[in-house]
């Protein structure tokens, strides 16, 4: 496997972007699979590199892992800021098509990340079922409006996610978008992981129950012991890339 560090243009943000690639070194293949693997809120596109064995777990397959940096965006078009939404969705999967030799299919494309990033892929598949097969959150941010009611929000969060105090965007609500989704001709299959000592277990127990009330037709929930941290997610990545590369 090879390791690229990248710094790119975004014309969406309008400023440099950075992002990290994992991918096999040879042959140069233009059917490997990307992954978008997201970061949580305090960290980077560097922290699944240096915290995980990411690198060595992605060889099994033929993906090339794509860790973009998300900064504290909660990977949204913000009410007042930067449209990181777009930026990830829309720009970031052309760029890495223009360099890299990745596949292009909505069958060979996914998603997956940790607590914000969670909730970002998590979103990443529901929101663009025609680009995603599959999608895994891990930690994930499941119930937003309770994660903002709970923290009351920062005046950073507010920027992001409110307007005039009130939740502006309902397709930044996953369950909202898991209820949309089952409405599309093929919903991504999803999985969501959580360790049973993670504050946001209750939140994630949330989106479960909501995901099974509603029948969504390829949700998979699974738990173990485990708190918010580097220790439970490079355990459970290794569950995850084997759901993802399942089909």
């Amino acid at each position: 496997m090879a390791f690229l560090q990248c710094s790119f243009s975004s014309a969406v943000l309008g400023k440099a972007c950075q992002m990290n690639v994992i991918i096999p070194q040879a042959p140069i293949n233009p059917a490997n699979k990307p992954l978008y693997l997201l970061h949580g809120l305090s960290d980077d596109h560097s922290i699944w590199e240096r915290r995980t064995s990411i690198e060595r777990y992605a060889a099994a397959y033929d993906l090339v892992i794509v860790m973009p940096n998300g900064d504290r965006s909660f990977y949204t078009d913000a009410q007042e800021g930067f449209n990181y939404w777009t930026m990830l969705s829309e720009e970031l999967p052309q760029v890495v098509s223009s360099m890299f030799p990745v596949s292009t299919d909505r069958e060979k494309t996914f998603a997956a990340g940790l607590s914000m990033g969670g909730y970002g892929a998590l979103k990443l598949a529901l929101r663009r079922p025609d680009k995603y097969a599959a999608a895994a959150g891990l930690s994930s941010v499941a119930d937003i409006r309770n994660w903002l009611s709970k923290h009351q929000p920062t005046p950073e969060m507010e920027r992001i996610f409110l307007k005039d105090g009130v939740f502006a965007d309902p397709d930044n609500d996953l369950m909202i978008l898991a209820d949309k989704a089952m409405k599309s001709p093929t919903p991504p299959r999803l999985m969501s992981v959580c360790g049973t000592e993670d504050g946001l277990y209750e939140d994630n127990q949330t989106f479960r129950r909501h995901m099974e009330a509603i029948n969504y037709p390829d949700y998979k929930y699974m738990e173990g012991p485990g708190s918010h941290s580097w220790e439970f997610w490079d355990k459970w990545i290794q569950t995850v890339l084997k759901f993802i590369m399942e089909n």
